[in-house]
């Protein structure tokens, strides 16, 4: 069964949003040395994928429009924190905490590019 590899975050400011990553979940970006700009996104080891950065081509997201692209969830160990953490970072709310009943909690943020990416905190067994 085909399975999702790789990611894209689409930036009016690549540099902005690569702060804001590197801040949020200690992602490494690294320059590609292709002809135009993109740069690879190394989430970390163990589950998960990578992914890339790249310049918008458009105009960003409206505020208050549909999602209109997957959106990527990445696992934290707060919900709360990396909630917070967002908005320290540039970034903004986009959907409340909620409880996700026999799995977690889950919210919605926004980058400072408009992106919008969940956060979600497993249950942890003890």
């Amino acid at each position: 069964m085909p399975r999702p590899v790789h990611f894209e975050i689409h930036a009016n400011d690549p540099d902005r949003a690569i702060s804001f990553y590197e801040a949020m979940f200690g992602w490494t970006f690294t320059k590609w040395d292709g002809p135009w700009p993109y740069w690879m996104v190394d989430t970390g080891s163990g589950m998960g994928i990578n992914g890339g950065l790249l310049p918008r081509q458009g105009p960003q997201p409206v505020e208050g429009q549909a999602v209109n692209a997957f959106v990527i969830t990445v696992d934290v160990v707060s919900c709360d924190k990396a909630m917070e953490d967002a908005v320290a970072n540039g970034g903004s709310l986009a959907l409340e905490k909620m409880e996700i009943p026999g799995v977690g909690w889950l919210g919605y943020v926004k980058d400072p590019e408009g992106n919008i990416l969940g956060v979600m905190q497993g249950i942890t067994e003890a």
